[in-house]
């Protein structure tokens, strides 16, 4: 019976292996998962997911950070200890909402049991794709089908040709938009031409990605009747952060890898360490500048540089590093656990890093 039941099982597993291949091949390749967008396109309720938020509570939405575990830690102490992590967090902050905001994992198997645990609180859950998801398994629209089809995922592939996984989440109270989530992928490497010569360097959002973008937000202030205020999650942070350090610290030293601290006058503003010198793309996009323009978004979250862990508001936007969940890939000891936003009735998020500990193989918060 045991070796029944484990053939079953093996079975079963390749099956979810093998689904996003399947469904590839009947649907002709990817175009079918991806919507058809124009800016000319009306914006309508169809356009974003909606979530209601409970009258006189706070709507908590807890962000996992770079679990990135890949399958031979998946079954040692190291991964357990790590989804251990991800279980307590959603056990002890019981969200609303629970973000990813990329590279969640760096294996076939490891993907497919942070989806299974993720998904079996019966929480909705959204995800956002990091540089290395898609690396240590089949391809990254096998990992994106797999995010798109758990129960409790509201992960959507989006618009065509802007990546994978671009969608906005309106949080409502008593029917009406308080509050937006844009959940962006800001995809991998790329080349740039820099006084004539060729960089590689990370990439970020893209032009039609800010011209989508732009008409959530224009089209949900429409129906809002207001500027509605956002938060952007993405994985890699744009140029700002770099330019945000710089604005609270006068103690940096990088030629000689001193990344510095921030200054005691500007405690009120900005919390936190910089702890590698931070991964964002060698050229300024611009989308921090769309993002002011337009007014809407007073938060940016992201993951990628696991050594960081500052929030600065900085030109009135707050730029935040997601705090990492678990121990995969590189990680420092004491800046471990998860963040939570809390969006009030009138739709203004905080920000809170929640750090946690590991004390005789039980996790507990530190601060």
């Amino acid at each position: 019976m045991p070796i029944i039941k484990l053939i079953i099982a093996g079975l079963l597993a390749l099956g979810q292996i093998l689904s996003p291949v399947g469904a590839w091949i009947t649907n002709f390749g990817e175009a079918a998962f991806f919507t058809d967008w124009s800016a000319e396109d009306e914006f309508t309720s169809e356009a974003y997911i909606e979530l209601e938020k409970k009258a006189g509570e706070d709507f908590v939405i807890l962000n996992l950070a770079d679990v990135q575990l890949d399958d031979d830690e998946l079954y040692d102490t190291l991964g357990e200890e790590s989804m251990a992590l991800v279980a307590k967090l959603i056990e002890d902050k019981e969200p609303d909402l629970i973000t990813l905001s990329g590279d969640n994992a760096w294996g076939t198997m490891t993907y497919l049991a942070l989806i299974e645990l993720v998904d079996s609180y019966g929480i909705p859950w959204a995800a956002v794709m990091g540089n290395h998801d898609g690396q240590g398994c089949i391809s990254e629209f096998w990992a994106a089908y797999h995010l798109a089809e758990a129960e409790n995922s509201l992960f959507e592939f989006g618009p065509k040709d802007m990546g994978y996984g671009n969608y906005v989440i309106n949080i409502t109270e008593n029917g009406k938009i308080i509050h937006s989530v844009y959940m962006m992928d800001t995809h991998n490497n790329r080349d740039y031409e820099i006084n004539g010569e060729t960089v590689n360097g990370y990439d970020h959002i893209w032009d039609n990605q800010m011209d989508w973008y732009k008409w959530c937000v224009e089209g949900t202030n429409a129906i809002a009747g207001k500027t509605v205020e956002s938060t952007v999650i993405m994985h890699i942070p744009v140029y700002e952060y770099f330019d945000a350090w710089y604005a609270v610290s006068s103690d940096v030293d990088d030629a000689n890898g001193y990344l510095g601290t921030i200054d005691p006058e500007y405690a009120d503003i900005a919390t936190g360490r910089r702890g590698e010198y931070g991964g964002h793309p060698p050229v300024n996009n611009g989308f921090f500048a769309l993002c002011k323009e337009l007014g809407s978004t007073k938060n940016m979250l992201v993951g990628h540089d696991h050594d960081n862990d500052y929030s600065i508001l900085y030109e009135g936007i707050r730029l935040t590093y997601a705090v990492k969940t678990g121990a995969g890939c590189y990680y420092t000891e004491d800046m471990m656990g998860g963040t939570t936003l809390a969006i009030d009735s009138d739709g203004v998020c905080s920000v809170t890093q929640n750090y946690y500990a590991l004390n005789d193989g039980e996790w507990s918060q530190v601060k």
